[in-house]
């Protein structure tokens, strides 16, 4: 049976669940799988770095809390993360890149990823920036190096949206897509119906661990915005940046708004769509929209999302499922690491990478 050694970029809650799910169902997953996973290197901005080519022990750094774990008192520790140290260095076969998502600029997530392809290691991540603002070259880097580049958790976590599209849906055009993208906002909405004012609903997403100490991403769109982008880039062919998607968010509804339009059984959700024209181009924002009762994602509800294909042979097609979650994201890197081993089984990697590690022991 096969084997893959993976360097974790990040311990917060999703790596950290992967790591869970290897330590606790190691065996069956290799059964189920083909192949086996081991973990080589981990590095997080508050605990450090830790390198052992041999194989990390997971089951002492998940007994301690998140934010109590600290590598440098450890052998192969270090209280530095030297992440660019680890990716290109450490003979890993697979980086999962699980850091904060930046908007702006991609970073540190973007370099992480193309440190990785470029030192020929495939790389997975659930991190929406890399994806969004450099999903193409970062693919096209990939292709040069042989390599995989994967990030179906980008999306919505677990649920499989891009998988789906590029798999299942052969023979079909797929004209647009439209999608309740953030479980945060859809959370938020939710309790606006039921007359709680915007703050208060924030601080309730808050304390239930849906939406984050600052909200402002999910709240004004932007969160689904990078969503949207990475859907119109993949699935429809476009090469969209921020600006070119129309981007308003839920500050602008009050509760009256909310429960009047409740009244004339309509229901207001933030969705995130993308439509392809005739002519090839590509239309993309994020919006408040009053849909009526009989629209695929008005009964999305709570912290559950769902992307409505359009397609020109079955009409509309919807998927709902879990838009986040720490196991569930987790779920999305595993689905990314069995694509890796599908695509790349029969190839002569592994022995290249074995040079590698023997080099690095050294």
């Amino acid at each position: 049976m096969g084997r893959y050694d993976l360097a974790l970029i990040g311990f917060g809650g999703v790596n950290r669940a992967l790591a869970e799910l290897m330590s606790q169902n190691g065996d069956r997953l290799a059964e189920e799988l083909g192949f086996a996973l081991r973990v080589v290197a981990i590095t997080d901005l508050r605990a450090g770095s830790l390198v052992d080519a041999d194989g990390i022990d997971l089951a002492p750094l998940l007994a301690a809390e998140p934010g109590e774990l600290s590598f440098a008192g450890l052998a192969g520790g270090s209280a530095d993360p030297r992440n660019e140290w680890v990716i290109r260095e450490v003979p890993a076969d697979i980086v999962v890149e699980a850091t904060f998502t930046n908007p702006t600029d991609g970073e540190p997530a973007l370099s992480h990823v193309r440190w990785a392809l470029e030192s020929g290691k495939h790389v997975c991540t659930t991190n929406k920036g890399p994806v969004a603002l450099a999903g193409r070259a970062l693919k096209r880097l990939a292709a040069e190096r042989g390599v995989s580049f994967e990030f179906e958790g980008s999306v919505l976590s677990g649920t499989p949206v891009l998988r789906t599209a590029e798999r299942m849906f052969g023979g079909l055009e797929i004209t647009g897509v439209q999608g309740i993208m953030n479980g945060t906002s859809n959370y938020v909405l939710g309790r606006l119906e039921e007359g709680v004012e915007l703050s208060a609903a924030i601080a309730e997403a808050q304390e239930l661990g849906y939406a984050e100490a600052d909200p402002t991403a999910d709240i004004e769109g932007h969160d689904v915005q990078l969503k949207v982008m990475i859907l119109a880039n993949e699935i429809l062919g476009a090469d969209l940046r921020r600006e070119d998607v129309f981007c308003e968010g839920l500050s602008s509804l009050s509760p009256h708004e909310v429960r009047d339009a409740v009244s004339k059984g309509l229901r207001w959700k933030l969705v995130g769509s993308a439509t392809r024209h005739e002519d090839g181009s590509v239309d993309a924002r994020v919006t408040p929209l009053a849909l009526p009762a009989h629209h695929p994602l008005a009964g999305i509800c709570g912290p559950v999302n769902a992307v409505a294909f359009h397609t020109d042979l079955l009409g509309t097609v919807t998927i709902s499922g879990p838009g986040a979650g720490r196991t569930e994201t987790a779920y999305a890197l595993l689905s990314d690491i069995t694509a890796i081993h599908q695509r790349h089984a029969d190839d002569d990697y592994a022995p290249t990478r074995l040079a590698v590690k023997e080099t690095h022991r050294v």
